[in-house]
């Protein structure tokens, strides 16, 4: 795979509470991924675009929520995401992940 295609398996990282933790307690990083992605295509893309050992990948597949206004009842999209534990004494820079996720935007 080019590195374009390395690109657009990760679209950019999960930010909240729940992300932050899991970072810092077990080193599992969590992104939002391509709906047909597959967890080898994960791992290799995480492993070339930040240079890091992954060691368990996990996809989640999140559906989407109703949502209302009035009348109008609608349905928000699903997508999908991947929580990827790196090798011990492995990490990713934040400010690098956020700098991904703006050259793709």
């Amino acid at each position: 795979m080019s590195m374009e295609e390395y690109t657009k398996v990760l679209l950019g990282p999960v930010v909240s509470e729940k992300a932050y933790t899991a970072q810092q307690e077990a080193n599992q990083y969590v992104f939002r991924v391509h709906p047909d992605a597959t967890k080898p295509q994960i791992k290799a893309a995480v492993k070339k675009l930040f240079g890091v050992k992954v060691v368990k990948v996990q996809v989640i597949n999140m559906p989407g929520k109703p949502k209302r206004r009035g009348w109008l009842e609608g349905r928000r999209p699903g997508y999908r995401k991947a929580i990827v534990r790196l090798a011990e004494g492995q990490a990713l820079d934040p400010e690098q992940m956020i700098a991904e996720e703006e050259k793709e935007g």
